[in-house]
């Protein structure tokens, strides 16, 4: 028995010429992407005898189906970040002890310099085979996915196969999603909503999903035209720019029944002007990595604008205070998550997985409260994490890279408002004495280093900056000095 591969091998049974995804090179329908995810098996297990198996894979059918393949190959698959620098890559790799990654041809010199192996994708590589479904127990880690701590160092967030199951379940229960839905994946597939809802969702239900591997506005609105597409879901930056178009038109939205933005707060106008525009009304949910991903959600039937919607079945949302007791509706809190999504732990680390599940629930670091209808309201970010285009970006990251700069003795970054990414970092250094940094050669200096969505919008120098009594620097002046000009 197998949780997922039983039920992804009964739809390739029952519905096997029922098209299970899509992209702009290859469409598989339930028999063939099974097939295909069997024969790259064989080859992982030829490969590597290792757990992980990295995957640097666009969002596209054949990543959907190097997931899968991993699972019949009795390993944990390892989505990366392909936007990451190869320096960030190779943290990753080392951390997770993995020596193969399966990617393509633009990847695979990224991938060689971290010093792994690689399987390329490819028509010699992508073929069918007869690999079994191994057995696995619910307990056991189906994925590991990265994101950054407050430190700045990948963290690896080990999700169980109970974990993934119980949180679409539960999703797909709440939100009505049927197996004769259209989805469009336009997220990455190593980012957890884009694993979890986007990626195995579909395949769990035996429903369509068309893959997008690079966002583009147009592409989008086309591909939501011309098949009908019946759900979406984003994060708000992607529905921001969709929203800019000047092309688009109500009609192309007229096969859309949900509409989901997660990821990131959904920005009012964003919300008005796609209800206003298209006669689409986004439903903001929320969730974390760490919690499979989905949290809470808004539904037809059931929105509250301005909330994240009510928690999923099985899932329970309380706000703390600092001594953990729970808060009255309507009050600020910690909120504190408990049930069937909460996290294995981080790979490999003991002590930060105990800093943040105590007594079984996971302390977010995020703030807000819950109304008398039990509805859930962010109000803020305890941890200093910015949401950059839906990915976690701690600023200690940036920060320790311009440090690294021999003219910089200190530096700050926070995070701005930013209507098509969500947020953008910024920096404010001050130099060493007798040094006069160029901010320019300071971001070129971080994009060789970072990733480029990672890299300061802008870099402002400074003598001195805002401090509490401890002399640590105070970022909440910095924005409230930001927001004053």
């Amino acid at each position: 028995m197998h949780p997922i591969l039983d039920v992804i091998e009964r739809h390739a049974g029952e519905r096997a010429r029922h098209p299970a995804a899509i992209d702009p090179i290859v469409r598989f329908d339930y028999a063939t992407f099974v097939a295909v995810a069997r024969g790259l098996a064989g080859q992982i297990r030829d490969a590597t005898t290792r757990p992980h198996v990295g995957i640097l894979v666009p969002t596209t059918a054949v990543g959907a189906a190097s997931i899968v393949a991993c699972w019949y190959a009795g390993r944990v698959p390892v989505p990366l970040n392909f936007l990451l620098a190869p320096e960030e890559l190779g943290r990753i790799l080392r951390d997770a002890g993995i020596d193969l990654v399966i990617t393509i041809d633009r990847f695979e010199q990224a991938a060689r310099a971290a010093g792994v192996q690689t399987l390329v994708l490819s028509p010699a590589t992508v073929r069918p085979g007869r690999i079994d479904a191994p057995d696995a127990s619910g307990d056991q880690t189906a994925v590991i996915l990265y994101t950054s701590g407050t430190s700045g160092d990948p963290k690896g967030v080990c999700l169980s196969f109970d974990n993934l199951t119980n949180n679409v379940t539960s999703a797909v229960e709440y939100a009505k999603i049927n197996p004769d839905q259209r989805l469009i994946s336009i997220l990455p597939q190593f980012h957890s909503f884009g694993f979890t809802a986007l990626t195995l969702l579909p395949l769990w239900l035996g429903a369509t999903a068309w893959f997008v591997p690079r966002f583009s506005p147009q592409t989008v609105v086309q591909t939501i035209r011309e098949n009908a597409i019946s759900v979406i879901m984003a994060i708000p930056s992607m529905y921001g720019v969709i929203a800019r178009l000047k092309d688009a038109r109500r009609d192309d939205f007229a096969s859309i029944d949900l509409a989901i933005s997660g990821g990131e707060p959904l920005p009012k106008r964003v919300y008005e002007t796609f209800r206003d525009r298209f006669g689409v009304e986004l439903l903001e949910g929320y969730g974390l990595t760490e919690t499979s991903p989905v949290v809470s959600l808004n539904i037809p039937g059931a929105h509250k604008v301005g909330s994240v919607g009510r928690p999923l079945p099985g899932v329970e949302v309380q706000a703390v205070d600092a001594d953990g007791r729970p808060q009255p509706a309507g009050r600020d809190g910690e909120l504190r998550i408990r049930g069937h999504c909460v996290m294995q732990g981080y790979y490999n680390k003991p002590e930060l997985t105990a800093q943040v599940i105590r007594d079984g629930a996971l302390h977010t670091g995020d703030v807000g409260r819950l109304d008398a209808d039990g509805f859930v309201y962010i109000t803020g970010r305890a941890k200093e994490i910015m949401i950059i285009g839906g990915e976690n970006v701690a600023p200690a990251e940036i920060e320790n890279v311009l440090l690294e700069h021999p003219p910089v003795a200190e530096a700050a970054v926070i995070g701005v408002p930013d209507e098509v990414r969500g947020e953008v970092p910024v920096a404010f250094v001050i130099p060493q004495e007798g040094a006069d940094p160029d901010p320019d050669a300071l971001r070129a200096f971080c994009r060789e280093r970072l990733a480029g969505y990672k890299v300061p919008r802008e870099v402002r120098i400074a003598r001195d900056l805002p401090r509490g009594p401890t002399g640590k620097i105070l970022k909440r002046a910095l924005r409230q000095t930001l927001e004053q000009q």
